[in-house]
């Protein structure tokens, strides 16, 4: 079941944690808190990877990390019902960004281009459109949505075994080098925001939203409660709870991405597939 404190996490991931707490020059923020259940993300400063005017998305993203994710299920039904099992003041605030342009991209294949992409997309705005305060959400559906999960995940239930090429943990949210290259130098072919610096971690460090779909969820803990990758014996529900507890800081939750969608391209979010 779900670590409540550093005892149960791995060394890469207490790395990572020192490494963006340093990056990003958090003050006065409890380590520890990253792994408590019912708690928003914690506060970071967001201005060392956005781009100079991007106000309107600066507080986009402190309002995000001020908004409840809740994350100390026990157990969830098929259908989600109760906006009190989402991350339902995210989603408002998501909806309700007043900058432009937005655009939403529908991720579905773990290993495909899609983080670079969406990386090229975002340059190509910011300093070729001038929109420093353009949005990208990316509703994370099929094969990609493992990358949301944090390793302890991966480990526990063998996602490994589900990707194409045995990809043996989850480096989708690693911190590369280049992400702690000066940003000022938006032009370093090995900096900040070139290709070497291409993960999720560097994403939501750029203002990307990533959302993560219940109904995905519920669909993999029945097939790992099927394939025998349960090492707790728990319910289906009560492995799709385990697994929801389980999603890397900032993942918003909804009931349903693609269900998502509809509501996103209403806002004004343009739509782009990967």
């Amino acid at each position: 079941m779900r670590e409540d404190s550093r005892q149960g996490w791995s060394r890469r991931e207490m790395l990572n944690v020192m490494a963006w707490t340093v990056f990003a020059g958090i003050a006065g923020t409890d380590v520890a808190g990253f792994g408590q259940a019912q708690s928003a993300e914690p506060q970071q400063s967001m201005d060392s990877l956005l781009p100079q005017g991007s106000q309107q998305l600066a507080t986009l993203m402190d309002t995000l990390a001020k908004a409840p994710h809740r994350r100390d299920f026990k157990t969830v039904p098929m259908i989600l019902t109760d906006p009190e099992m989402w991350d339902a003041q995210a989603i408002h605030d998501v909806l309700h960004y007043p900058g432009n342009p937005k655009m939403v991209w529908h991720n579905t294949d773990l290993e495909g281009p899609w983080l670079n992409l969406m990386r090229l997309t975002l340059n190509a705005q910011i300093w070729s459109f001038k929109h420093p305060n353009f949005l990208i959400v990316s509703v994370t559906h099929g094969s990609a949505a493992l990358a949301l999960f944090d390793e302890q995940a991966w480990t526990k239930y063998e996602f490994s075994k589900l990707t194409k090429n045995k990809v043996k943990r989850n480096t989708f949210i690693d911190i590369p080098a280049a992400a702690i290259a000066n940003p000022a130098d938006f032009q370093n072919p090995e900096g900040a925001y070139s290709a070497k610096a291409t993960s999720i971690a560097v994403l939501q460090r750029r203002g990307v939203v990533f959302m993560a779909c219940h109904d995905g969820i519920w669909g993999l803990a029945g097939h790992l409660h099927s394939k025998g990758h349960n090492p707790d014996r728990l319910s289906q529900p009560q492995l799709a709870a385990d697994l929801t507890n389980h999603l890397i800081p900032g993942a918003i939750l909804t009931p349903d991405v693609v269900a998502e969608l509809v509501a996103l391209e209403r806002a004004g979010f343009a739509y782009a597939h990967s």
